[in-house]
């Protein structure tokens, strides 16, 4: 492998871990109530 496609697979890596940790900060952030309905009935939940 040469040395331009180790930077890109270590580029897109960073890129993908970046988002993934942006996607798990604004899950957080939110604030409310879930609700779920399922086989058990309906669920809701504060989060």
């Amino acid at each position: 492998m040469n040395r331009n496609m180790l930077l890109i697979a270590i580029g897109v890596i960073g890129i993908g871990a970046g988002a993934l940790g942006y996607w798990f900060y604004q899950d957080r952030q939110r604030s409310g109530v879930d609700i779920t309905i399922g086989g058990h009935g309906v669920s809701i939940r504060e989060r």
